[in-house]
């Protein structure tokens, strides 16, 4: 969901319209219902089921892409930021689409790490 907005640019003394994503409860939490962030096996901290979850399960954004006059880069949510490296990971991050979004790929049982099979590319398909 997006919404336009008026901005004031000091530097060109101009009003800008800028389409910005709203967040409300329907579109965004910090963690999906059923997730916590917990001490991990694999390092630090990291995001664990306490509930079971089926395959295919759509956990929401891990990244967000930001833009303004001094950023353009892609942002960790909360989710994001706790989700460790597995070479028998339990879930994946599609980069296919503009959202950066976590998916189970096999099902969950309650206690268990989410992990992903980090990746040397970038978010926007570039090599990192």
């Amino acid at each position: 969901m997006s919404e336009v907005i008026k901005q004031w640019d000091d530097t060109s003394d101009e009003t800008h319209e800028t389409s910005v994503k709203k967040f409300d409860d329907d579109t965004y939490t910090p963690l999906y219902q059923g997730l916590t962030i917990d001490k991990s096996k694999v390092h630090g901290l990291g995001l664990f089921a306490e509930m079971n979850f089926a395959a295919g399960t759509d956990f929401g954004e891990t990244h967000v892409f930001v833009v303004n006059r001094s950023r353009r880069d892609w942002v960790r949510t909360p989710l994001g930021g706790f989700i460790n490296h597995s070479e028998t990971p339990n879930c994946y991050i599609n980069t296919e689409s503009e959202d950066r979004t976590l998916y189970s790929i096999r099902p969950i049982k309650a206690g268990e790490e989410i992990t992903v099979y980090y990746r040397f590319e970038s978010y926007d398909g570039m090599t990192a």
